[in-house]
């Protein structure tokens, strides 16, 4: 008997698919000009790693879950003002000592992209992963860092 994995997301993902298709057409279609072409990776994507977004004074974050995964599996690539996370998760091979009776966790490709306010230093992201944590790290531009004025109040 074949194993039916679940994945509410799968559906959402390709309910996007769709609607971008559609709107890339209209575009080619009445010459509103070119978009820029949906990736590779996103229309391959399986599933979607959660994400936490964040900043502080000196630096935007995004933290990522990637259980399971290696460094050597994930892809990062910067582009206009655009970051994308990318990889695969492989699915483990069933045994003849064990069998599955639940399976809820996403394999297969994944991908991921979050677009970047303008005023940041691109040249200088970074990554850390460890125990199944991806942080990436995107310093502020110093114009838009947040300043400290005083007011004297009379």
């Amino acid at each position: 008997m074949a194993i039916i994995r679940f994945n509410p997301v799968r559906d959402l993902l390709n309910m996007e698919r769709e609607f971008n298709r559609l709107f890339n057409s209209f575009d080619k279609q009445f010459g509103f000009g070119e978009r820029e072409q949906s990736n590779e990776e996103y229309e391959n994507a399986i599933w979607m790693p959660l994400a936490d977004i964040y900043e502080d004074k000196e630096n935007f974050k995004l933290k990522l879950d990637l259980p399971g995964l290696k460094k050597e599996d994930v892809k990062i690539s910067y582009s206009n003002y655009k970051i994308a996370i990318s990889g695969e998760r492989k699915n483990e091979e069933e045994s003849e000592n064990y069998k599955y009776h639940r399976v809820e966790r996403a394999y297969g490709r994944f991908y991921r992209s979050f677009d970047l306010p303008e005023k940041i230093q691109d040249d200088k992201i970074s990554a850390d992963f460890s125990d199944g944590q991806l942080t990436v790290t995107i310093p502020k531009a110093e114009e838009a860092k947040p300043k400290e004025i005083s007011i004297k109040i009379n």
